[in-house]
């Protein structure tokens, strides 16, 4: 009787230990798990639109009482896809999307989403952050969806862009005239799905 009520005390004090080391307002940091997550982008035009993705290189979510509180997403511009096209013609658009007509790929290979707070109202949340494409930095804002379950976050937000303001112009309305049927929408969407986990679980896999 005595070593079971000196086994259920260690449980009883082990508890403690652990409750109390949890404190409200302690922070932690998740690592982005790079082959779960993935930058995907939308690019409309007169004729149609083109889609694709971006692979994140590195990137890294605070948590503040299990909410994401900052954060650095790094994205590899040298992986751009297309999704909707094949063969020669796909080749010609991500060669154009790397070039100085859009990304400036091999002068700027890095784009980055530098989180800087995040606004709850009741279920919706919204991300304010500073994005820098071509060395090109600007304050973006839009909704996410968040969820953390056993350490491991998921979040997906879809941002709309002016592509203008980071100096991409080719075909834009704003800077060319008559275009006609060859026009380019300045608006551009990148959705954001991402998974970040511990450094060590993301060590074991």
């Amino acid at each position: 009787m005595k070593k079971v009520f000196v086994f259920a005390a260690a449980i009883v004090l082990s508890a403690s230990v652990a409750l109390a080391s949890v404190k409200p307002g302690d922070k932690s940091e998740l690592k982005v798990d790079t082959k779960a997550s993935k930058v995907y982008w939308t690019g409309k035009k007169v004729t149609g639109e083109h889609t694709g993705y971006v692979v994140i290189g590195d990137g890294s979510v605070v948590l503040k009482d299990g909410k994401i509180d900052g954060g650095v997403i790094n994205m590899d511009m040298t992986t751009i896809e297309s999704t909707d096209m094949q063969g020669e013609w796909k080749d010609k658009l991500v060669g154009h999307l790397k070039s100085d007509d859009f990304f400036s790929v091999e002068k700027h290979p890095v784009a980055t989403l530098k989180v800087k707070s995040v606004k709850t109202t009741g279920a919706k949340s919204v991300v304010t952050g500073d994005l820098t494409i071509k060395g090109i930095t600007h304050e973006v804002e839009f909704p996410v969806e968040t969820k953390v379950v056993d350490g491991t976050l998921t979040a997906s937000g879809t941002a709309v862009l002016d592509r203008t303001k980071w100096d991409i112009r080719f075909r834009s309305g704003k800077f060319f005239t008559d275009l006609g049927d060859n026009l380019i929408y300045d608006e551009f969407e990148i959705k954001f799905d991402l998974v970040a986990k511990s450094a060590e679980e993301l060590t074991s896999l």
